[in-house]
């Protein structure tokens, strides 16, 4: 077999078979082909797009090209969730705690922020002393003995992946379907999941800039999910404005707090509740979505959701006086309120923007700067209100950042509708 067999026959739109892309996957990993060969590959796959098998075939051979998580010993079902990435997506923080508490075990291995989008890795590490960089065993033994781990991705995981990640970026090929759908599914099935729930965001701060698009990544990913035996659901979400009000890792871990707490924004909720309702579902608690949902509220009412928070903080060695009274959490020396000029409606917060705004703020290892909003999109605003506050500790960026948010909160007399959360249900 020859790597220039291989992207000859991609190269005149012929379907690869399964020993193909094994053959091409385990020899770039092995650095035994030049970058050179797998981008020319790549490219012809940009081009010509794969079919749902050989996509398959491709997830499963970047799944299997590093260690492979076995959760099999907790003799229970595994449902992992995981987002395509947005702006103050706090989601996991909340989700993850919140359907713990409720028999369902987590095994959750996180990310650090990529671009404009957070980590959830980053932000659980804005608390004092809490640990993402456990070992395997005792991360184990977390969800044996209190259902719940979140860390960051210790094992070597898909080694393929971020191989191939890192040539697509340097050739202008990351916005290919099958190449992304490969991605995240071939990750998904190496840390173990049985079962999946994918928050596919659309739109200004997501990956997906257009619904069509969004669903063609899904049903590509639900396809895989089915060819790979993981059933997979896919919900479709609004990313064109922040989600939820702070955008920053300290920050979003204080509105974390306060959700568990029942100050939930409208729009978190509704994200927060429909996965819930799905992972609930997939781990056989209950085929009622709407039942569900009622379930997860109840546990927020009732405090079992925030005392499993406090648990998993506690476990991974996190100080949780800084959960029990959020007012101690580590802040920017900087905080400032910015006032609207003019009084009318919000017609746009672009999440991207703010996204890019807001790491801009930060210094090196900074995780208390950022940006809290007080209005969302369709809000009413008179002049002089407060439309954010942002938070820093480089006087210049500060001041800087406080004149860009003018730009990028939009307000004008008209009234606008505001746009649904929940896009759609893909299965």
């Amino acid at each position: 077999m020859s790597i220039l067999d291989i992207i000859e026959k991609k190269r005149d739109n012929k379907e690869l078979s399964k020993e193909e892309i094994e053959y091409f996957v385990k020899t770039y990993t092995n650095n035994e082909i030049m970058d050179y060969q797998a981008a020319a590959l790549l490219m012809a796959i940009f081009i010509n797009g794969m079919t749902h098998q050989e996509t398959t075939y491709l997830t499963l051979a970047m799944a299997h090209s590093g260690e492979m998580l076995d959760l099999s010993t907790l003799n229970k079902i595994i449902v992992d969730k995981h987002s395509t990435g947005g702006v103050g997506d706090k989601v996991s923080i909340v989700l993850l705690p919140l359907v713990s508490s409720l028999g369902v075990p987590i095994a959750k291995m996180s990310g650090r922020s990529l671009g404009f989008t957070g980590g959830t890795a980053d932000k659980l590490e804005s608390i004092p002393g809490y640990k993402t960089d456990i070992g395997i065993e005792q991360f184990k033994k977390n969800i044996e003995q209190i259902g719940i781990s979140m860390i960051t991705q210790t094992l070597n995981l898909a080694p393929a992946d971020k191989k191939i990640y890192a040539l697509r970026n340097s050739i202008s090929c990351v916005e290919s379907i099958p190449l992304i759908a490969s991605s995240i599914m071939s990750k998904k099935i190496a840390s173990g999941a049985q079962k999946i729930v994918l928050d596919v965001t659309v739109g200004k701060g997501a990956f997906m800039k257009n619904k069509e698009d969004a669903k063609k990544l899904s049903n590509t990913m639900i396809q895989i999910g089915k060819l790979a035996n993981r059933e997979t659901v896919c919900i479709l979400t609004n990313m064109n404005e922040p989600l939820g009000y702070a955008i920053g890792n300290s920050l979003e871990i204080i509105e974390a707090v306060n959700f568990f707490k029942g100050n939930m924004p409208e729009d978190l909720k509704q994200v927060v509740l429909e996965l819930g309702s799905y992972m609930l579902k997939l781990a056989g608690k209950g085929d009622k979505l709407e039942e569900n949902k009622k379930m997860l509220l109840e546990n927020i009412e009732n405090g079992k959701a925030y005392q499993k928070f406090l648990e998993l903080v506690k476990n991974q060695e996190g100080d949780i006086s800084y959960i029990e009274d959020i007012s101690k959490m580590p802040k920017a020396n900087n905080i400032k309120p910015v006032k609207s000029r003019q009084k009318g409606y919000v017609q746009e917060i672009d999440s991207k923007e703010i996204g890019k705004l807001a790491n801009m703020l930060k210094d090196e290892n900074d995780l208390t700067a950022g940006i809290v909003l007080t209005k969302k999109v369709s809000d009413r605003v008179e002049q002089g209100e407060t439309i954010a506050y942002v938070h820093a500790n480089n006087e210049n960026k500060l001041i800087k950042a406080c004149e860009k948010i003018q730009d990028i909160i939009k307000i004008a007399q008209k009234e606008v509708e505001k746009e649904k959360t929940i896009l759609e249900i893909i299965k």
